[in-house]
């Protein structure tokens, strides 16, 4: 069975993507699909203020995010990650910088299981690689 913080980082995850995907959906539109997808998902109301946290969050700090992720690419060029590896990166960020109450472990399985759903194994390696390496030296959290 799926948490309710699972199926949260689902709903965010589907809506930040879809800002990335594109250009025409407004943050508006983003929200109004985030509560769609929570209500569909049936995450309970006390979820749902969280969730909006996350999209508004990764919304207005995604250059901010994405210049942490360029900064340790290896040998990879930031245009060549798929637009859901970045928006899984971009809300393990959000976590890691964010949420001291989710332990760093958690924030990088919960990650990497994104990424085994929506994306394949060696995504899964990769957004790995990546967070663990900006929870160490940037947030100094494992």
């Amino acid at each position: 069975m799926i948490s309710k913080r699972r199926k949260v980082r689902e709903a965010v995850l589907e809506s930040i993507f879809q800002l990335d995907f594109n250009n025409n959906v407004s943050y508006e539109d983003a929200l109004e699909l985030l509560r769609d997808l929570l209500k569909t998902k049936k995450v309970p109301q006390n979820l749902v203020e969280e969730a909006e946290i996350y999209l508004e969050n990764v919304y207005h700090n995604k250059n901010e995010y994405d210049d942490l992720i360029k900064k340790y690419l290896l040998n990879w060029d930031f245009e060549r990650i798929a637009n859901i590896e970045k928006s899984i990166l971009r809300m393990g960020i959000f976590e890691l910088k964010n949420r001291e109450d989710i332990p760093p472990k958690v924030i990088l399985d919960e990650a990497v299981e994104l990424s085994k759903k929506y994306a394949n194994e060696k995504s899964a390696k990769f957004i790995n690689g990546i967070l663990d390496r900006i929870a160490k030296e940037e947030f100094k959290r494992l």
